[in-house]
C-alpha cells in the first residue's frame, strides 16, 4: 500500500493552516487587508499550490488558520465559496474581493502572471486557478 505524502501546510489549533503571499512584507500586507475586512478572497494554482503540495481544495464552510511571519495563528477565516477557473476566465468579481489592487479580471491576470512567473511557474490562459472566497471569523491578534 502506497504511503500518502504529508500535506504541506500543518494543522494549527485543529485547523488547516494557510499562509498568504511570500514571507516578509508581502505577507504582512495581505494579512492586514484581511484583518481590516478588505480582502475577502484568495487564489492559488491548482497544479502547484494544491496538487504538488498534496493539499485538498478548500470546501465551503471550512475554517482555516492564517499564519503570520512568526508562524503564529493570527486569524481564522471560513470559506464561503470555492471555484476553479481557467486563468483566462477569472472574473472581475473575484479580483475585487481579493482586494490586492486589481479592479478587474484583466488586472488580476496581469499582476498574478507576473507574481507566479517570478516564482518560475509557467502560467497560461489554460492554467487552472482555485478561487476561494472567505469571511474573517476570528481576529486572534490579542492572543499574544
Amino acid at each position: 500500500m502506497a504511503k500518502m505524502p504529508l500535506m504541506a501546510f500543518p494543522r494549527v489549533n485543529g485547523l488547516r493552516s494557510v499562509e498568504f503571499g511570500n514571507p516578509g512584507e508581502s505577507r504582512e500586507r495581505l494579512i492586514a487587508l484581511i484583518l481590516d475586512g478588505n480582502k475577502r478572497a484568495t487564489a492559488g494554482t491548482l497544479e502547484w499550490d494544491y496538487e504538488a503540495e498534496n493539499e485538498p481544495i478548500e470546501t465551503v464552510g471550512e475554517r482555516l488558520a492564517i499564519i503570520d511571519n512568526q508562524q503564529r495563528h493570527v486569524a481564522t477565516i471560513q470559506a464561503t465559496r470555492v471555484e476553479v477557473h481557467r486563468f483566462a476566465d477569472v472574473p472581475d468579481e473575484f479580483a475585487l474581493a481579493e482586494a490586492e489592487g486589481d479592479l478587474t479580471g484583466d488586472d488580476f491576470r496581469e499582476s498574478h502572471f507576473k507574481f507566479w512567473s517570478e516564482l518560475g511557474l509557467p502560467i497560461s490562459d489554460e492554467t487552472k486557478i482555485v478561487l476561494v472566497y472567505f469571511d474573517l471569523v476570528e481576529d486572534r491578534r490579542g492572543a499574544f
